[in-house]
């Protein structure tokens, strides 16, 4: 029998990019995903960005029998969480309740492996925050600082900078925030703001004076020059970090380090532990990050060994990296990594491989305009389709730019890459094998062997995992992606270019070794596809009935993986097509979410200042009036050309109505018509007249007619006097 198992071949690449992984083998991998906030739920940009491609790497890494634990909690203090609480008229608890509720449900549907998902209002990292500032406070490492703040002398309260509103400085918008005018994008500080007003109470604040403590992240600069921009450099030492988060950790390095308050004046968070701070919290940058310590301690305690945590943050032989998006890059990079370095006790991050944004229907995903898919509502309603959408974000990541999401990319994904390339390849492996076997796995013909082809075939299954690992490891998760199609791709092409169902009229002995290898292959395909596609993985493994056994990463490319006479499950389809009026009802979906907006934000035009006088008025000629006909303006794309009995004639009147109604809409209508409107030619047609409309405030029109039938005064007919 020919037996083929490749062993785990040397990476053969240029050095200045794998340079990392020759040099260093970690004996254990500690692996955080950015802390999601818990103030509402998590979207595809979130998971674009950081979730998907951060447990694609831990699946990875766990397929492979590494050490490795993925890390990750809600987010739970800090300003937006008090607003939202007030607005709601709940406490922040609350909020943060129900938030992390739908997040952390919402992963676990979506197949996302934390070990364990903590909270930051947890008892644990409340100890873990507390414990940390105080023995960097004892060690002298912060800086207490006296500073003006505005007070809310209403409220009795320091007011944070979301607390504060007035008019923008820069575009002279009204309800800009004391952080950020939403208007223009304009960062601000509360003084810059003209006629600030406390967002509590509507009070005209003052400034007063409070006391708080800075991280002087000055004091690190040149330990962070070396650790980031040498030894993360292309010829640096440790691994090479992206371009995008090296070159934004350089220009914050290069424009200077300032001190950073570690403590802010509010009533939700964790309680500075130190005397003469009383209503005084934790800055909530300072205290998320330790959230990933504390949700390891959590964890190990979980697991019943207290002490269990201390290597994944405190033994150099561990690999720590951090998921992020571009957002998160200088609290990552510049910010906890000197708040180690201050402790003095912890390792620090190897890599901190951090994504662009991800946008919705080419335009910027906002929780505010509730422009996002939301997972949790893609769950309920796609259905079974979990790995649909992993595949098109993991394909459609902004890994080096941003990027785009469209619901008819991700119906042409699904159905021309998922149905089309793997769902068809396995099909057709399992189901000729059934007809023409039994169910059975064939062996291959020890008279003739495998020929040139079958070997060229066999040949790239080691080169394509070897493919998958190097992308992985390098963080290109798009690439890893494609490769791991490309293994399907190649299945497809084998089946297509054999053509066993022809074969078998003439020689079932060669058909035996050809679905031998495609089922291989298959097998292959269901280790491969694991870290990508996880629902599809199960399934796969199930048809095949792959003992767990030969579930080892390194086993991609055996072909002793399926053994002959091994019994396969029944063939089912592992993806259905996306029809487009599934497509359809989501491009509406978010049609509504957009005229929704547009409603919110519009302004009712304002008066005019010229006075009219009565008799102008009374000059107007308005009457009822009926269309008789209706037809579009060739050439044009607002114009309809009207037919309208008046009561008094038949005329033809020119319109620009066409965006929102169409010539059958306007047949049978009745409209007001201003009838002594001087005629003016549109496009070659004289229009002998007016039709009144009503614009609302997004600029959409409506047809104003009577409405009302008043038995005793009769119908409004065409003729009707208007005035």
């Amino acid at each position: 029998m020919f037996v083929f198992c490749p062993a785990q071949n040397k990476r053969v690449t240029e050095a200045h990019v794998y340079k990392s992984f020759e040099m260093r083998q970690p004996k254990r991998y500690l692996v955080t995903s950015a802390l999601p906030y818990a103030n509402g739920p998590v979207h595809i940009g979130h998971l674009a960005g950081v979730y998907v491609p951060s447990d694609i790497y831990v699946r990875y890494l766990r397929g492979r029998g590494e050490e490795v634990i993925s890390i990750c909690g809600s987010d739970e203090h800090g300003v937006p969480i008090t607003i939202k609480a007030k607005k709601e008229g709940v406490t922040p608890q609350d909020v943060v309740d129900k938030y992390h509720g739908i997040i952390k449900d919402a992963f676990r549907r979506f197949g996302i492996s934390f070990d364990i998902y903590s909270r930051t209002s947890s008892a644990t990292h409340a100890r873990t925050a507390s414990d940390f500032f105080r023995k960097l406070y004892d060690q002298g490492d912060f800086i207490e600082q006296t500073t003006e703040q505005y007070y809310d002398p209403e409220a009795r309260q320091f007011l944070a900078d979301r607390y504060i509103t007035g008019t923008c400085p820069k575009c002279q918008s009204e309800g800009a925030y004391g952080d950020q005018c939403e208007k223009c994008g304009s960062t601000l500080s509360p003084t810059e703001l003209i006629d600030p007003k406390s967002a509590i109470t509507g009070a005209t604040p003052v400034l007063r004076e409070t006391k708080h403590w800075f991280l002087p992240l000055d004091r690190y600069e040149t330990f962070l020059r070396q650790w980031i921009l040498e030894q993360h450099a292309a010829a640096g030492e440790g691994e090479t970090w992206k371009t995008n988060v090296y070159g934004q950790c350089k220009s914050w390095l290069d424009g200077g380090l300032l001190p950073r308050a570690v403590s802010r004046d509010l009533d939700w968070g964790i309680p500075v532990p130190v005397p003469g701070a009383e209503g005084k919290v934790l800055y909530v940058w300072f205290d998320a990050p330790i959230g990933y310590i504390s949700a390891t301690k959590e964890l190990f305690e979980n697991r019943g060994d207290a002490e269990g945590w201390k290597p994944y943050w405190q033994d150099e032989d561990t690999k720590l990296v951090h998921f992020i998006g571009k957002d998160n890059i200088v609290f990552h990079c510049i910010v906890f990594p000197s708040m180690l370095k201050a402790h003095g006790e912890f390792i620090l991050p190897e890599n901190v491989p951090a994504n662009e944004f991800l946008n919705l229907e080419n335009d910027k995903i906002s929780t505010s305009r509730n422009w996002a898919v939301w997972l949790h509502e893609y769950l309920d309603e796609f259905p079974g389709k979990e790995d649909v959408l992993r595949y098109v974000l993991c394909a459609n990541a902004p890994e080096t730019k941003d990027n785009d999401f469209t619901w008819r990319d991700f119906q042409a994904r699904n159905n021309n890459e998922l149905v089309a390339i793997f769902g068809n390849f396995v099909n057709r492996a399992l189901v000729l094998t059934h007809k023409y076997f039994g169910g059975r796995v064939p062996a291959i013909d020890p008279a003739t062997g495998l020929t040139d082809y079958d070997r060229e075939i066999v040949a790239q299954l080691p080169v394509f995992k070897e493919a998958i690992e190097q992308n992985i490891e390098n963080y290109r998760f798009r690439e890893a992606l494609k490769e791991m199609m490309n293994l399907a791709r190649l299945g497809n092409k084998y089946l297509a270019d054999t053509e066993p169902w022809k074969v078998v009229k003439t020689d079932e002995a060669r058909v035996a070794t050809i679905l031998n290898i495609a089922l291989q292959i298959t097998a292959s395909l269901a280790i491969a596809a694991e870290p990508f596609l996880p629902f599809t993985a199960v399934k796969l493994r199930e048809m095949l009935r792959l003992p767990a056994s030969e579930l080892k990463w390194n086993n991609i490319g055996c072909l002793t993986l399926l053994e002959p006479g091994h019994e396969l499950g029944q063939a089912e389809l592992l993806f259905e097509k996306i029809e487009d009026a599934v497509v359809e009802a989501q491009l509406a979906k978010l049609a509504a979410t957009k005229a929704a907006n547009a409603a919110a934000n519009a302004t009712v035009a304002p008066a005019k200042e010229e006075t009219v006088q009565f008799d102008d008025f009374a000059k107007m000629d308005i009457r009822v009036s009926k269309v008789i006909a209706a037809e579009p303006v060739p050439k044009t794309k607002k114009l309809l050309k009207l037919t309208v009995d008046t009561g008094l004639d038949t005329r033809t009147i020119v319109s620009g109505i066409a965006e929102y109604f169409t010539a059958e809409e306007m047949v049978g209508k009745q409209v007001l018509v201003l009838v002594n409107l001087a005629p003016r030619v549109l496009k070659g047609i004289e229009s002998q007249g007016m039709i009144l409309m009503a614009e609302s405030p997004t600029g959409a029109l409506s047809i104003v007619a009577p409405t009302d039938y008043d038995s005793a005064a009769g119908e409004v007919t065409a003729g009707s006097v208007v005035g």
